[in-house]
Order: C-alpha cells, then sequence, then structure tokens
C-alpha cells in the first residue's frame, strides 16, 4: 500500500477536510486546511485521493503510522504458518512398515501440520487401484482422531494422493507440546545459569581472599638462596683494597713511626 500524501505533498488545491473525531469540516481551500491542522498541532493526510475533491482527515500521522505497525505485527502473530508433510506408502506395503508410516503421520498431525499421503504403483499394481483406495481408508480410520480429510484420494497416473488436515485435537496437542518445550527450555537456561553462578563465584573468593601469611612465606622460601648469595657477594675479602684516602693515613702514619724510631735510635747511641 503505497503511502499516503501528507501536509504540503497534496497536490488538490480544495480538499473536503475531515475532522480528528470524523466530523465533517467541509471543503477548504488547501492552504486553509493546512493552517487548521497547523493551529490544532496535527498533520493533513489524504486519505481518500481518488475522490473529488480528495478527502484528507487531520492526524497525528507519526501515531497513526505507529498504531498500524502495531496491528500489522498483531495480526502476523495470529497467522499460522501453513506446512505440508510428505508421507509415502506402497499398495503391497508390510504391516511393520504400515505402522512406521501412521507414527509419522501421527507424528506430523500432532505438531500442527498437514499430511499428504501418496501411494506408488508398480507395473500391474497401476491395474489395481483400489489396493490404494484401500489402504488410505485403513491410514484415515488409524487416524480419525488426529486427522480429516481435505482431499479426498485420487489417482493421476501411477501415484494417488489424498491430504489430511489436523483435528482441533490435534492442534490442542501441537499446542500443549509446544508451551511444554518453551517451559522446559526456560528452565533449562535458568538452571545454567544458575550453576555457572554457584560454580565461579567460590573460585574468585578463593583466589582473592586466600592467606596473605602463606603466600609472604612462600616468596620468602623462593628468594632464600638468592639472598645467601648476595650477602657472600658483598662480604669484603681480608685483602681487598682500602680507599685512596685511607692508604694515604696509613703511610703517614707509619713514616711517623719510622721517623720516631730513629730519633730514639740517635738518643741512645749518644748517651
Amino acid at each position: 500500500m503505497p503511502e499516503p500524501r501528507v501536509n504540503n505533498a497534496i497536490r488538490a488545491k480544495e480538499v473536503r477536510v475531515v475532522a480528528p473525531d470524523g466530523s465533517q469540516v467541509g471543503v477548504k481551500k488547501l492552504e486553509e486546511a493546512l493552517w487548521l491542522a497547523d493551529q490544532l498541532g496535527l498533520d493533513l493526510v489524504e486519505v481518500a485521493p481518488e475522490a473529488r475533491p480528495p478527502v484528507c482527515r487531520m492526524m497525528d500521522y507519526g501515531k497513526y503510522k505507529y498504531e498500524q505497525s502495531v496491528k500489522q505485527r498483531e495480526s502476523r502473530k495470529k497467522q499460522t504458518r501453513t506446512v505440508i508433510k510428505e508421507v509415502r506408502l506402497r499398495p503391497r506395503i508390510g504391516d511393520h512398515d504400515f505402522d512406521i508410516v501412521r507414527r509419522r503421520a501421527e507424528q506430523f498431525l500432532s505438531e500442527g501440520d498437514k499430511v499428504k499421503v501418496t501411494v506408488r504403483f508398480r507395473g500391474r499394481e497401476n491395474e489395481r487401484p483400489e489396493l490404494g483406495h484401500r489402504l488410505v481408508e485403513r491410514l484415515m480410520e488409524d487416524l480419525e482422531e488426529l486427522a480429516i480429510v481435505e482431499q479426498s484420494a485420487r489417482k493421476d497416473g501411477r501415484t494417488m494422493t489424498m491430504v489430511m488436515a489436523p483435528t482441533r485435537k490435534a492442534l490442542d496437542i501441537a499446542a500443549a507440546a509446544k508451551e511444554e518445550f518453551d517451559e522446559r527450555r526456560a528452565a533449562a537456561r535458568d538452571e545454567a545459569r544458575g550453576i555457572v553462578e554457584v560454580e565461579e563465584i567460590p573460585e574468585v573468593v578463593d583466589e582473592v581472599t586466600g592467606p596473605a601469611d602463606d603466600a609472604e612465606a612462600a616468596v620468602e622460601a623462593e628468594l632464600a638462596p638468592v639472598l645467601e648469595m648476595v650477602d657472600v657477594e658483598a662480604a669484603p675479602a681480608d685483602d681487598a683494597e682500602l680507599p685512596r684516602d685511607s692508604k694515604a693515613t696509613v703511610e703517614i702514619e707509619s713514616a711517623e713511626a719510622s721517623d720516631e724510631a730513629k730519633e730514639n735510635a740517635e738518643e741512645g747511641e749518644g748517651d
């Protein structure tokens, strides 16, 4: 649906104006109609462009578009998606295989889907269509509580087809199964979130609030050999060289001691 013309996009020179409450204002010139809408703080929307003169209504166009989009979303939610599933049979099918096909058709109907039953004929089987009719009638009898015949069996070439639609009971079963599935999925999601929270919190607490004394003791134990090596290397050797100032002091003291010894020796010789 094309967008209606709004305000200055309207091309007609005169328009029939409708008030917001639906009452008729009358035929007005476009400029006057725009002025009226502007005075009310509304838009002038062309709702019937084919009329003579065109019909325009004063409304809040933004609010109108929003309400229309909400209605469209709600209508799409209520629409049911039609799905047709197919099961295939052979005229001379065994009982075990027939039960498998019946259970499959029952599952499709319980999920709210339509079922197309196809019977394929081979060779001389094509000359006995009653075998196909008997087979689809048997299947319909087994599923009479869940299915109704939407298209009766008819033969076209080497195939016979019939379409079954789910009954109200089948649709109720499908709705209940979907609701149960949604509840289980939500419960599993909540349970998974709870497990993650319970498992993660203690690990973080243990790492952050662990005893500090144990950590310090472990660090000291690791650093002890290193500290011992540093102490050994830092201890001065006995024959280590003294600083230059210390050497000068020692030499001066040695010279003074030798001079004093000489004087004492000379005094001894004089006596």
